[in-house]
């Protein structure tokens, strides 16, 4: 019975890491390093303040729907830098259209919520270093969610958004882009 439980648990390990292994996060417009559409327009920086395309595939079986995060931990914060959450997004939708962080102009998929980002709004806000503090990752991490909704609003903070996507979360994929000024 003892040497049937390593066995056991090393077969269940196997397989949850088989169901996520193809999840993939990609985009047409964000590769190595963010260009001046993904830069932020305030605080010093000038740029386009435009969200990337974005797409995703292969989501593990259960996937009720996603959220998507921009996260920086490189700002000098002591708890790095969110820059923009994203959440309740239909199961049966796999992308975002570049501008979608823009929650004037009403791309984001239906129903889904942009709560408040490190900068004090809701939607995209795009990067914006301090002036020679080398190059910031911008990590966007889309997660596949066991729940079909996360019962927050857009006046929610970083750290709650955060705290119930990774109570959600069943698998995610990310890709990381670099900036610096």
């Amino acid at each position: 019975m003892i040497k049937i439980v390593p066995l056991v648990l090393m077969s269940l390990l196997a397989v949850s890491s088989a169901l996520a292994e193809g999840f993939t996060l990609s985009s047409k417009t964000v590769s190595g390093q963010l260009g001046i559409n993904q830069v932020y327009s305030g605080f010093g920086c000038s740029g386009k303040n435009i969200s990337p395309e974005l797409s995703w595939s292969g989501a593990p079986s259960g996937t009720k729907s996603y959220a998507l995060t921009v996260y920086d931990p490189d700002a000098p914060t002591g708890s790095g830098w969110w820059h923009w959450l994203i959440f309740n997004i239909d199961a049966k939708t796999s992308s975002l259209k570049a501008g979608a962080g823009n929650v004037k102009n009403k791309t984001a998929p239906k129903g889904s919520v942009q709560s408040l980002t490190d900068y004090g709004t809701s939607g995209f806000g795009g990067a914006c270093p301090l002036v020679g503090h080398g190059s910031h990752q911008y990590i966007f991490t889309v997660h596949a969610l066991d729940t079909e909704k996360i019962d927050l609003d857009e006046k929610a903070n970083s750290a709650l958004v955060g705290y119930m996507i990774n109570s959600h979360t069943i698998s995610k994929s990310s890709l990381v882009a670099y900036y610096g000024r």
